[in-house]
């Protein structure tokens, strides 16, 4: 047994990041606050790249550190997530663009879709200034990418 936390799992081309709903993450009526989607939103994202072997650190070490910014985000509200429930949130990592990645994702509980959200998160310098990813980011994420017709 690990005490480490999980990063998820693939399932085909989706990232699958198991997360528990704490009392912390609701309003006074026992309902996910729609704010914390956005967090377990990131988290998604986040894991997913640490899964194919691109952490935080890694991205700024190097001769040109880089970071991501969200400058898009359309959420979809379908269902409430409450105390207790065990979400799964989707993540697909759907083209690289310049330096935006589109990324698609949804938060699931027992596989019915809860939230949904499309993402264009943008590569940029420390100094807020938009840059292309790093070939290595664009090697690690292209397996992963849907295919081009």
């Amino acid at each position: 047994m690990t005490d480490t936390p999980t990063s998820g799992r693939f399932d085909g081309r989706d990232h699958l990041l198991p997360v528990r709903v704490y009392y912390e993450d609701t309003d006074f009526t026992g309902v996910v606050y729609h704010a914390n989607y956005v967090r377990y939103f990131e988290r998604g994202r986040s894991d997913f790249l640490r899964a194919i072997g691109i952490g935080h650190a890694q991205l700024l070490e190097g001769e040109a550190p880089t970071a991501f910014v969200i400058a898009e985000m359309k959420l979809t509200f379908l269902r409430p997530a409450r105390i207790d429930d065990a979400l799964t949130v989707r993540t697909r990592y759907d083209a690289v663009k310049g330096p935006r990645l589109m990324i698609s994702q949804v938060i699931e509980r027992d596989g019915e879709a809860l939230c949904r959200a499309e993402v264009t998160a943008v590569c940029i310098h420390l100094d807020g200034r938009p840059r292309r990813p790093s070939p290595a980011l664009v090697e690690a994420v292209r397996p992963w990418l849907a295919p081009i017709h």
